[in-house]
């Protein structure tokens, strides 16, 4: 397990450029964290270091969008699954075609989508702030960033350290 603090939106979006040169097809990403905490800040970053079409924006409403490479690397699919309430729900999106052919990042994912595969990252952010995070400047506050690399896949990955923005 590894914990950073981001001192800004700006660094949050620079580790996930960072996090997206270690990613490969196949590999999934549970984001957890409350609203405003950054799920969709580090998932901008990793669209970007994957080089992805289109503007990384949070899926709540359509639950998933699928962001093909402009490149040769992998298509980014950005699930957004707080309004899913079951596994049976989660299967109808049929992720697990797309898995093996895209990184796959899921919000709200935690407790729903750990059976599509062994190996992940399990990822939480945490805002920490005082009243509505919502009246607050989104691009402002320190986030705290920790990751749990689960299976072989990841055992002797070095995760990136805090970048410089």
């Amino acid at each position: 397990m590894t914990t950073l603090e981001l001192p800004d939106a700006d660094s949050t979006r620079a580790y996930g450029e960072a996090l997206a040169g270690l990613l490969r097809a196949g590999d999934l990403l549970v984001l957890t964290g409350d609203l405003g905490a950054g799920k969709t800040t580090l998932t901008q970053g990793i669209g970007t270091g994957l080089d992805v079409r289109g503007t990384v924006a949070s899926p709540t409403f359509i639950i998933a969008r699928v962001h093909p490479s402009l490149a040769d690397g992998p298509a980014l699919v950005h699930v957004d699954a707080y309004r899913l309430g079951s596994l049976d729900e989660v299967d109808a999106l049929d992720l697990d075609t797309s898995l093996e052919e895209s990184v796959t990042v899921v919000e709200w994912g935690e407790g729903l989508v750990e059976q599509l595969a062994q190996d992940r990252l399990e990822i939480a952010l945490r805002r920490p702030h005082g009243g509505d995070p919502l009246a607050e400047d989104a691009s402002a506050g320190t986030r705290q960033l920790t990751i749990t690399a689960v299976g072989e896949r990841w055992r002797d990955v070095p995760l990136p350290t805090i970048p410089t923005v």
